[in-house]
């Protein structure tokens, strides 16, 4: 299977061809930073960033969700994430369209319609694993991607706060959890990423009030993808929340004693890395049945394509409460944001000399472009 398809080559030498550009918004009148945007949920706008004349702009969804937005052609850019049976994550539109095509117009799928976006299809989450750490939440997910509508074959990357227009991607989204606040409000949670392609996905919230929030849910290193930004012992076929302790920051690892520190290059190929990734401890696991937890995924064979359906009322202040508390700690197949899948251990792992091809063939132009 090809690690690189002629889209995904044209979508980066694209971006590249602009990524001069893209920080022209920077500094403009009236510009604020995805990552500044501090909302309440309940003072949500319907859109985050409606600029009409923002380069990439303006945004494509809307964050305003609620039961007339909730279909499965939502444009909802708003994410909850919760636990591991009340959760959002980010993907594309429409049918067969890959991670880098479709970065700053991804939309919520979510494990039910309450939120306002599109439903999960059943079928899709093939195991998972759910992790609570000192810093933050964390989830692992075995995945039939196609049934949220990237093509098989498209090992995806990585969608942030932020991008080089920091406008993040997708743009405009939001994202708010109730496991951070005192009262199980949703709160916004600011610092978190996700990676999503070959077969498997990780989501990770940090904590607002952790000082170590930005180091822990970084978003400069996407081309070495999941297995090094959300080290895990995760297994197919298994659904379970553990307790973990913290990774190391990515980049971060510790030889002879002595702490060292490895940065992405801003140009050129990776071809080795100095370092083995370091899998968090994980306790208190506890197994539970994908039956019991997702009854309100649809029973749909494949996703519809995607249309625009606007929403103009006020969201409801009250997100899901934590039902399946805990989290877990994960690490089978583990595939690369943006490179082919880098295993870690097991039988269904694919070397990490996918990270070396995928790199090598995209050169300067995935080091520069590749979502930023």
């Amino acid at each position: 299977m090809s690690v690189v398809t002629r889209s995904s080559f044209l979508a980066v030498a694209a971006a590249l061809s602009v990524q001069v550009v893209l920080g022209q918004d920077i500094g403009q009148p009236g510009f604020t930073a995805l990552y500044d945007k501090h909302i309440p949920y309940n003072q949500i706008p319907y859109q985050v960033d409606p600029d009409p004349n923002a380069t990439r702009g303006p945004q494509a969804g809307y964050n305003i969700c609620n039961s007339t937005t909730a279909t499965q052609t939502s444009e909802c850019q708003t994410m909850i994430f919760n636990a591991i049976d009340d959760f959002c994550l980010w993907s594309s539109p429409q049918p067969d369209q890959p991670i880098s095509d479709t970065e700053a117009v991804e939309v919520a799928w979510c494990t039910s319609n309450k939120y306002g976006a599109r439903t999960i299809p059943q079928g899709t989450l093939t195991g998972v694993q759910f992790l609570t750490t000192p810093d933050y939440i964390e989830m692992i997910a075995f995945i039939n991607q196609t049934l949220i509508n990237l093509p098989a074959d498209d090992f995806g990357g990585e969608l942030d706060p932020h991008g080089a227009d920091l406008r993040g991607n997708p743009m405009g989204g939001l994202v708010y959890s109730t496991h951070f606040t005192n009262d199980s409000s949703l709160g916004q949670v600011s610092d978190w990423n996700e990676f999503i392609g070959g077969g498997q996905m990780c989501i990770k919230l940090c904590n607002p009030s952790s000082p170590n929030r930005a180091n822990l849910c970084e978003n400069r290193y996407d081309l070495i993808g999941l297995s090094f930004n959300c080290p895990n012992q995760a297994q197919d076929n298994v659904f379970e929340t553990c307790d973990s302790d913290n990774q190391d920051p990515v980049g971060t690892y510790t030889t002879n004693g002595q702490v060292m520190t490895w940065s992405q290059p801003a140009v050129g190929p990776i071809t080795t890395l100095p370092y083995s990734v370091r899998i968090p401890s994980s306790s208190n696991c506890q197994t539970l049945q994908s039956t019991d937890l997702y009854t309100s995924l649809l029973a749909v064979a494949s996703p519809s394509a995607s249309g625009s359906s606007g929403a103009s009322a006020t969201p409801t202040a009250s997100g899901g409460a934590k039902t399946s508390g805990g989290s877990s700690g994960a690490a089978s197949r583990t595939s690369s944001g943006g490179a082919a899948p880098t295993g870690a251990s097991q039988g269904n792992a694919a070397s990490v000399n996918g990270v070396s091809a995928f790199a090598t063939v995209f050169g300067v132009l995935a080091a520069v472009a590749f979502l930023a």
